[in-house]
């Protein structure tokens, strides 16, 4: 089968006419314009409001070819659309060869008897959606959460990211364009049409493959497939089989099969398998995948708490330790598999092992699901669907659906990484009711059992029947279903801290089974603000700054949770410093709880790992790559060994706990130390401990009362220090009081800094007296940190490695660092 690309150079027409725009595809209107200097840069200041036309105007791309007349004489030729967002109409040289209405499917064209060899011209005429869906709404009004305030639309007749008609983190910049990779694809006799691997672990020490490849043909006659399955180069397994139908299976035994293992628990080996189709030796087609070889379940089963929600990994349960992924940018089509790199390495950094992709965004694309095979990330896997209602009651829409449901089922099915298909965000948490109701946002029980209980899970069972299927996050799925927050089965989205406005000690008496989301906003750097601010909007409450904040409660919410936890920040550049450390915090209090609470809490899944443009949200990795404090902090509090602490004010006590996700049992040190908070020893102690795998144990409690007497709780902190083979595998602190009250003294910080490999430094800090949240960054340039937002106190030495994005020598680092901690925020 041979490829002709069709991406590269093309045209754009505003609504056909007028001025022609050369532009690239894959891409969209808002980059094409960007990229011609018609538009500003839609993510400073306010200039998104200048371009809401956009998603109003109706657009053509075109662009003529030259098509071999080679690919002309095969037997079939197809145009194949890989995205199109989202309402188009196709011509090929003038005639219409289609029409699309799904920016998630792809669409194939029979253009034999249309194209030429020769020059050939390609249009696509791109509609308006937001005309489109007001049309529809004439028809059926289906309601959603927050349209009218963070949200143009609804966007539910149209399958369309739902999240582009703007969310609660992101901009109202409703795209339209080629925003996949487009060809025609020309071959003879016949080609694969899909390859779906089975695996059966049911027997000790092997595992059984099953292959079942499915052909497109358009001649009889016997054809050969060739399968090859190899492991570093070496092949496992050989087969070649002749077929005269369009289907063809074959099994064979693996023996000693490396298995794959999410991140900290074990490797990531990877299978290759080729599947070759030819006939009389001439190579017609060939498909190649990469497997991991695992057994990866949702395991719900009666315990002693109501029914658990956890996951099994090659039979042995783990705890879900990640982050919710929304889109990494709001123009999807220039995302590369560099930027998708970067990001899912960060999370695997901080110790992840599972990812929800969010059912507001898109199915993304084949590198992510390629990178997150190779880094043991998990996938919670949701479909499209996210804080609306759905018309399906319609049967060209539930048909739209079905297809895009099957091909993207079918295209990612094979990676070792998709853990969970789930029908939808949110739609259970009062979205569904008895009656369809637009005032109240509300769609039927009976039209949502329709798409998310019928459609979608009898997709995923015909497709991809190893893998499980969850209707909705959240879910209860015994008793009321509409009692969604229950604490004794199914997953939850906890926001009582943030909308509830409760204090962060209230995540201690959380025990739900499963939170696939909860969270904590904070600013991002000064460096991010200023891409997107003049200096005269360097004010939290500056028109452009709550303009690149989407929650409407946000600033305030911020704000609020500061002056309980923090004093008074001096300055914009501190607030924004401190509201990273306040997000750190809390979310820091609800993890260490969950874990402490295990088997029966078995996931934490905060919401969110990265953002979509530069905003003040509830990321931990700004829309920059950026590292704010909460990721730094989610590297400890995710660590396979956790050390942490638990205080009782009344009985001036602390609970040292150890919770392990280690497979094997391990010894470790406990090292603990009560000092005031201008760094005396006042007491300390070592304990020495078995950590049994998999489980959280309370090592000791100890008994403070008589220096909580003598010193009072704003003058003591407890230093907890967990120490494996004699190296630090997890340090922690415990406060009796909030950090606004205790009485912090000047640091007196040294930093030291030395060369520590090409273009990379160890920069070492000790104080003299505790230095709360420390942390680093170097003037004017972006560095990668091992660490940061750390402890120091006397007698502990803290090294940090810093990688500077630029080439720089060891006076220029000694130059350009700055070291703060708490205490320079408000002195």
């Amino acid at each position: 089968m041979k490829e002709f690309s069709l991406n590269g150079k093309w045209e754009l027409l505003k609504e056909g006419k007028g001025e022609v725009i050369p532009v690239s595809v894959p891409g969209c209107v808002h980059t094409d314009l960007l990229a011609a200097g018609k538009i500003d840069a839609p993510f400073y200041r306010d200039n998104e409001e200048k371009l809401m036309w956009i998603g109003e105007t109706d657009w053509l791309y075109r662009r003529e070819f030259d098509f071999p007349a080679e690919l002309k004489e095969k037997d079939k030729v197809l145009l194949r659309c890989e995205g199109l967002d989202t309402l188009t109409t196709i011509y090929i040289n003038g005639q219409e060869i289609g029409r699309t209405d799904n920016m998630y499917r792809f669409w194939e064209f029979d253009v034999k008897d249309i194209i030429k060899s020769g020059k050939n011209l390609i249009e696509i005429y791109f509609h308006a959606p937001l005309p489109y869906l007001r049309k529809k709404d004439e028809e059926f009004y289906l309601p959603a959460w927050s349209v009218g305030d963070h949200r143009l639309h609804s966007g539910g007749w149209l399958r369309k990211q739902p999240s582009n008609f703007g969310w609660d983190w992101g901009p109202k910049l409703v795209t339209s364009g080629i925003w996949r990779d487009i060809k025609i694809l020309a071959y003879d006799v016949a080609r694969i049409n899909d390859i779906h691997i089975l695996q059966d672990h049911s027997k000790e020490g092997v595992v059984e493959l099953e292959i079942n490849t499915t052909l497109d043909r358009m001649e009889t006659g016997k054809l050969t497939l060739k399968y090859d399955l190899s492991y570093r180069g070496e092949t496992i397994f050989k087969k070649e089989e002749k077929i005269s139908g369009k289907k063809a299976n074959v099994k064979f035994i693996v023996k000693n099969p490396q298995l794959w293992w999410p991140n900290g628990l074990g490797d990531q080996p990877l299978y290759h398998l080729q599947v070759e189709l030819s006939k009389d030796e001439k190579l017609l087609d060939f498909e190649e995948k990469r497997i991991g070889l695992r057994t990866l379940k949702l395991v719900t089963e009666d315990d002693e708490w109501g029914q658990s929600f956890k996951f099994a990994i090659n039979g042995v349960d783990f705890f879900a330790k990640g982050a919710n992924w929304i889109p990494a940018d709001t123009f999807v089509s220039r995302l590369t598999a560099e930027d998708y790199r970067h990001l899912l390495e960060d999370a695997a950094k901080a110790n992840m092992n599972m990812i929800r992709v969010w059912g507001g965004g898109i199915y993304e694309d084949d590198v992510f699901y390629e990178i997150c095979d190779e880094l043991g990330l998990c996938v919670w896997q949701d479909f499209m669907f996210a804080c609306g209602t759905y018309p399906s009651f319609d049967k060209d829409f539930m048909e739209n659906v079905r297809i895009e449901a099957i091909q993207n089922v079918k295209r990612i099915r094979h990676h070792a990484c998709v853990a969970l298909w789930c029908g939808n965000n949110e739609i259970e948490q009062g979205i569904a009711a008895d009656e369809w109701d637009a005032e109240k946002v509300k769609m039927s029980w009976d039209d949502y059992k329709k798409l998310f209980d019928k459609l979608l899970p009898e997709v995923v069972q015909k497709f991809d029947p190893e893998r499980d299927y969850w209707p909705g996050s959240p879910h209860s799925p015994k008793g009321d279903r509409e009692d969604f927050y229950n604490p004794n089965w199914g997953d939850v989205h906890v926001w009582d801290v943030w909308h509830g406005k409760k204090p962060f000690e209230w995540y201690r008496n959380c025990n739900h089974r499963f939170i696939s989301e909860f969270g904590f906003q904070s600013f991002p750097e000064p460096r991010t603000v200023d891409s997107y601010t003049i200096t005269d909007d360097r004010n939290i409450t500056s028109y452009v700054m709550e303009h690149h904040q989407r929650s409407g409660i946000g600033n305030t919410t911020i704000i609020q949770y500061m002056l309980d936890w923090f004093r008074l920040p001096i300055s914009f550049e501190n607030v924004l410093w401190v509201s990273q450390i306040l997000q750190g915090l809390g979310v820091k209090y609800a993890v260490e709880h969950w874990r402490r609470s295990m088997p029966r809490v078995m996931g934490a899944l905060y919401w969110q790992l990265n953002d979509c443009w530069p905003v003040a949200s509830w990321s931990s990795l700004d829309y920059y790559g950026r590292w704010k404090a909460l990721h730094y902090m989610a590297k400890k509090f995710y660590a396979p060994l956790l050390i942490s602490g638990v205080e009782d004010n009344k009985k001036g006590t602390v609970e040292i706990h150890i919770t392990s996700d280690r497979l094997e049992e391990v010894q470790g040190d406990v090292n603990w130390s009560l000092t005031t908070v201008n760094g005396k020893e006042v007491d300390s102690g070592v304990v020495i401990v078995e950590i049994t795998p998999g489980k959280n144990q309370l090592i000791e409690t100890l008994d403070f009362a008589d220096k909580v007497n003598e010193y009072g709780i704003r003058n003591l902190i407890v230093w907890l220090e967990l120490k494996v083979d004699g190296k630090t595998v997890s340090d922690n602190y415990v406060f009796f009081a909030r950090p606004k009250h205790m009485e912090l003294s000047d640091p007196g910080i040294t930093c030291g800094v030395k060369k520590a490999g090409n273009n990379k430094y160890c920069v070492d800090l000790t104080a003299e007296r505790p230095a709360l949240w420390t942390w680093l960054e170097l003037k004017d340039i972006d560095a990668r940190l091992s660490d940061n937002f750390f402890h120091l106190r006397p007698g502990k030495r803290v090294s940090v490695i810093l990688e500077p994005e630029k080439e720089l020598s060891l006076s220029e680092i000694k130059g350009k660092i700055i070291v703060r901690s708490l205490i320079d925020t408000y002195k």
